[in-house]
């Protein structure tokens, strides 16, 4: 309420800056302030990008110096992006100039000066926002905006126009970029690596480059399309758009680092993104309706007398018109940003394709300006049904799920002792059948104190599980738990060859061990191979790895990486208890094809494929430890 009471504020004085922009240049010259404030606004995706992840990153790491060393790179990287954005403006200045009929190309370059320091900005607002400094976020909003209706009303008097009202807004974002300068700490070296920090900013930047095309592209090809008389009118009319969007924004910015920080079971309830969802409603609602039931008269007095529209579709309904408009994509934007605040939320690529959608509608349909504002209507109608409906049936089937799980975290392992244990149940597999004489002992009784032997372990895993093992998540943490037969409603088999066949759909792994149930021995040598295991297990001595899990927490669902069949066996026996099991957990594993099949996952399974084709699978370091072991005085630190 803080952020939201602030914010509201700073919508207030924009709202002021641009009544008096309007009034002093009317439509034309209004239009041309307004296009080129809409550059900054698309610019604004990479701003929002930086302060997002910054946000997000400073509510989820606990001590100072680990948050200030990755605010610091991440402060660096936001000025590389303005510095390389303001470049490229200026690059394009004559091609902007010419595509949205603006009467100097000098204005794009006062205008790149602004973007310089608006993309930094980002980063500095997200340090404040993850540190839950609400009141001084807020503080900043309305700042930039005083300094933007001041220094734009001083400078349209002096007699600059539109030119003064360009210098004003890119003043006015140098001016709160100084004001919210974070205090630093001394720090460590940045505990995120930079593929994790990319991963974030790209997604992010893919998210709000739709966000921002939905938001402003109206405007920029209705000023391309449209006379600039009608164009003008248009950006008065979008400006409503734009205050209810910053009103919703700012609920959304108080429900970003609540959530990012969040448990699991703390997401399930769903009052928080309720409360979000009706305070947006609410808002975008209530401005809705007083500009239906406000007379003309209010809008030619605050613009002036030529921002008036003749017919029984007048000005008024226009302006609630495109505030519903915007309400409606307000709405899809809560829902897509509480997913983005814990996990890489596919319904930012769905958003981006949509923006595509949208431009082409417009570029179809735009003899009117009300024909412009239907096409959106009706698109981000379909847009919120699309992001709503799968959010529910998701949400909704699974809150079942809020009781704390079953199965225990027994101690942390290393990824060298997960190695360990996958060989064990897959060294007597023919890829190894080379290998089994001079490196069973390795296998067999592992020395995790000599890295030697943990470099040829992971060679020996290469071998035949390389591609498996490099698209697990970087940040995979390993744990060595207890499974009970409670815990199986939370497990499934690995999806992929034959069990497929088996499960039909439903990867439950209770669900699979019924099916096969029913199938005949001799029939079927898939069966037969875990009636086999059976009757090992029957008998008390199975002696082999570990069953390998993977998941997102140790509460979410888990697939099983290795060791379906003895998990079946033991499930159809009931001795699930017997085995050992080791649980990998990452936030990150949903981008994991191994846990989530989807076509992004897919696309980047085969991606690294391609990469990594001509990297040798590891036979040069097997080599290395096999005449270490022949020649011990050429390596005494092998053992």
């Amino acid at each position: 309420m803080v952020l939201l009471s602030g914010s509201t504020l700073a919508v207030a004085i924009n709202l002021l800056y641009n009544v008096a922009v309007a009034h002093f240049l009317g439509p034309k010259g209004f239009g041309n302030a307004n296009a080129l404030y809409t550059i900054l606004t698309l610019i604004s995706a990479v701003t929002l990008s930086f302060q997002i992840v910054t946000s997000k990153v400073v509510a989820k790491l606990d001590d100072a110096p680990s948050r200030d060393a990755a605010f610091r790179d991440l402060q660096r990287a936001a000025w590389a992006s303005g510095l390389a954005t303001a470049g490229v403006l200026i690059a394009l200045q004559h091609q902007i100039t010419n595509y949205l009929d603006l009467p100097e190309s000098r204005l794009v370059v006062i205008l790149a000066v602004g973007v310089a320091f608006y993309v930094p900005l980002g980063a500095r607002r997200g340090y404040i926002q993850g540190a839950f400094g609400f009141k001084q976020l807020a503080a900043n909003l309305v700042l930039e905006g005083v300094a933007r209706l001041a220094g734009s009303v001083i400078m349209v008097m002096l007699g600059f126009g539109v030119t003064g009202v360009v210098i004003a807004n890119a003043a006015a974002v140098a001016i709160a970029f100084i004001a919210i300068k974070p205090t630093l700490i001394r720090t460590q070296p940045n505990p995120l690596s930079f593929e994790r920090v990319f991963r974030e900013v790209s997604h992010a930047a893919i998210f709000f480059g739709g966000q921002v095309l939905i938001n402003n592209c109206d405007i920029v090809l209705v000023k391309h399309f449209f006379e600039p008389g009608e164009a003008g009118l248009y950006a008065a009319i979008a400006m409503v758009g734009r205050v209810t969007f910053s009103c919703s924004t700012a609920i959304v910015n108080g429900m970003f680092p609540v959530i990012a920080g969040a448990k699991r079971e703390e997401r399930k309830n769903l009052r928080l993104i309720g409360t979000a969802l009706l305070l947006v409603l609410a808002v975008g609602a209530a401005i809705a309706l007083i500009l239906r039931l406000s007379p003309s008269w209010v809008w030619t007095t605050l613009f002036g007398a030529s921002f008036q529209i003749a017919g029984p579709h007048g000005f008024s309904y226009l302006l609630s018109l495109y505030a519903v408009t915007t309400l409606i994509y307000c709405l899809s934007v809560v829902v897509m940003t509480y997913e983005m605040s814990y996990k890489i939320a596919r319904t930012t690529w769905y958003q981006l394709l949509f923006s595509g959608a949208l431009i082409a509608g417009i570029c179809k349909f735009h003899s009117s300006l009300q024909q412009v504002i239907f096409v959106q209507l009706v698109l981000l109608i379909v847009f919120l049904v699309g992001i709503a409906v799968p959010f529910l049936l998701d949400t909704l089937g699974t809150q079942g799920e809020n009781a704390p799980p079953q199965f225990r975290l027994i101690r942390r392992l290393t990824e060298d002792e997960v190695i360990a244990e996958f060989l064990k149940s897959d060294f007597a597999h023919e890829a190894y059948t080379e290998y089994h004489e001079s490196f069973r002992d390795l296998v067999v009784n592992p020395d995790m104190e000599s890295k030697a032997q943990c470099d040829s372990r992971r060679a020996l895993l290469s071998l035949r599980h390389r591609a498996l093992w490099r698209e697990l998540p970087a940040d995979t943490e390993w744990f060595q738990v207890r499974i009970g037969d409670a815990d199986l409603k939370q497990i499934r088999v690995f999806p992929r060859a034959q069990w497929t066949r088996v499960a039909r759909g439903n990867f439950s792994i209770t669900k699979v061990a019924e099916s096969l149930k029913t199938r005949r021995r001799k029939a079927d040598p898939f069966v037969e191979k875990i009636s086999d295991i059976r009757e090992v297990m029957s008998e008390d001595v199975l002696n082999t790895g570990a069953v390998i899990l993977i998941g997102l927490t140790d509460s979410d669902p888990l697939t099983v990486l290795d060791g379906n069949h003895r998990l079946v066996a033991a499930v159809l026996e009931g001795k699930v208890e017997s085995l050992t099991y080791i649980c990998g957990l990452s936030s990150n594993m949903i981008q994991c094809c191994w846990y989530k099949t989807n076509l992004f996952n897919l696309v980047r399974y085969g991606r690294n494929l391609l990469r990594h084709l001509v990297q040798p699978p590891g036979n040069e370091v097997l080599g290395k430890f096999e005449r270490s072991r022949s020649n011990p005085e050429d390596s005494p630190s092998l053992p």
